[in-house]
């Protein structure tokens, strides 16, 4: 569902991530690890169209080339994210942008999605307007669950959040990514974590490690946090597998 052939990003003329190659299958869900500052915010953002950042090579997405497309065209041809840090924007409600973004749900199903995410009492107030973390992030979360993307994108869901949020955004993120029987319907995520808690919610098919903005390692993504956790990251430089 979403393919990335040999992406390079510049920001401001500078070389942040280099022959990017992934593959990530309808239904299934894959881990990006990798420490601060090695590029993985950069990439999700460059396969939303966020940035502005230089892309060269192909973005993807049921075999069309969105490389060139608004954030806007990409969102209306099914991606979504959950940035780690989103903007307040007070000018605009929580309200607002799921009854934007939510025009095919009903009342009770939209309700029930708001219930599940705690997030009621944020309905009024400016998107992120002094949210904390925690309500951020199941702000986030929510109006994905609403979007109802075919591709997920979200970084780092459980920085920042209590372990009361991280198990609210956990269930969030497992019933948002559980595929449903119709094939066609499937959705593919890619997923960054740092301290790995969210695996415990997520079944996730197959992890990569991003250093120095480069793919060195590919595999399970259990057994690659559990190496990263051993020998760090710069262990994975002498690994380079890609696949």
């Amino acid at each position: 569902m979403l393919q990335l052939r040999d992406v390079t990003v510049k920001v401001e003329g500078e070389v942040i991530l280099k022959n990017i190659n992934l593959v990530i299958p309808r239904g299934e869900t894959h881990i990006l690890l990798g420490p601060n500052g090695s590029g993985k915010t950069t990439l999700l953002k460059a396969i939303m169209g966020m940035g502005g950042a230089e892309v060269e090579g192909e973005i993807l997405l049921d075999g069309q080339n969105i490389a060139d497309l608004s954030v806007d065209e990409r969102a209306r041809l099914g991606m979504g994210i959950a940035l780690q840090k989103s903007p307040a924007v007070p000018e605009i409600s929580l309200q607002e942008i799921l009854q934007i973004t939510g025009e095919k749900h009903g009342t009770d199903e939209m309700e029930e999605k708001i219930e599940s995410l705690n997030c009621g009492y944020l309905l009024e107030r400016g998107l992120n307007e002094n949210f904390s973390g925690g309500e951020m992030k199941r702000s986030e979360l929510l109006q994905l669950l609403v979007q109802d993307p075919k591709v997920v994108l979200v970084d780092e869901p459980e920085s920042g959040v209590d372990l009361d949020n991280i198990v609210i955004i956990g269930e969030a993120l497992k019933r948002l990514l559980k595929s449903p029987r119709e094939i066609e319907k499937k959705r593919a995520a890619l997923v960054i974590t740092h301290t790995g808690h969210i695996m415990d919610y997520l079944n996730a098919d197959r992890g990569y490690v991003l250093v120095r903005g480069s793919i060195t390692c590919a595999g399970n993504p259990r057994d690659l946090f559990e190496e990263v956790n051993q020998n760090g990251f710069e262990g994975c430089l002498e690994c380079q597998i890609t696949e």
